[in-house]
This record gives C-alpha cells, structure tokens and sequence, in this order.
C-alpha cells in the first residue's frame, strides 16, 4: 500500500510539473522541434532543469543502501546499443515529433479532456498491444 501511495504522488507531482510547463500542449513540443521556424525554446529550459535535479540528486539517492519504499534499486544493466533500442529511439522519436506527445505527457494531458489526446492515447495504448504481440512472435 504504502508503495502505491508513493507512485500516486508521485505522479501527481510529474503531471503537475507537465502541466505547469505546458509539455502537455503538443503545440508547444512541435515548436521545439521546428528550429528554422516558429522555434520556442521553452522545452530545452525544462530539459535543462529535470537533468540539474539529476545531476545532483541522483549520486545523493545512490549513497542510501536502499530505496525508501523497496529492499533494493532496480537499475537497468544492459549497455549496449542494440536494433531494438535504435528502432524504438526512432519510433518514440517520430510519433513525438509528428504528435508533439510522449506517454507522459499524454496521460497527464488526458485531464484536459482534450479529445485529440484521448485519441493519442487510444492509439498509444493500441500500439504498444500490437508491438507486445509482435515483440512476442519475432521471439519464437
């Protein structure tokens, strides 16, 4: 239970913060992206700061012997660059730049009640089921 608060809040905070720095507005995303254009730089300064909280802030959680809410770290142990990580880089890349959405984004966008995120996030969840099960095949 006291995990599942802990994730509650915490993606309440990571939405708020979506939301205040207007990442939720695909608008915004798609002027990001277009550098020759109608460029709004505002992304990169919220990039900047999340990697400031990471910098320093990650070396301070590493030093604990634990998680507060778990026995162990989870942390990923893979590292090399293979097809799969390239083709999903791609993949995520592409859809945000023609949506102007990722899946955070998007879920914390849905209370906005926008229908086109609606959509977003019908088709995001229909693809990552069609990619599950074709992720299945090609492993047999």
């Amino acid at each position: 239970m006291k995990n599942s608060i802990a994730a509650l809040i915490s993606g309440i905070i990571f939405g708020l913060g979506l939301a205040v720095s207007e990442m939720i507005n695909p608008t915004r995303v798609i002027n990001f992206l277009d550098i020759t254009g109608t460029w709004d730089y505002t992304l990169a300064l919220v990039m900047g700061g999340a990697l400031a909280v990471t910098v320093i802030g990650f070396p301070l959680v590493m030093r604990r012997s634990h998680p507060l809410f778990t026995e162990k770290f989870h942390l990923p142990t893979r590292s090399d660059i293979d097809s799969s990580l390239l083709g999903g880089a791609a993949l995520f890349g592409i859809g945000w730049g023609l949506a102007g959405l990722c899946p955070g984004p998007a879920l914390a966008g849905l209370a906005s009640l926008s229908p086109s995120i609606f959509m977003f996030v019908a088709a995001m969840i229909v693809g990552q089921i069609i990619g599950g099960k074709v992720q299945d095949m090609l492993a047999k």
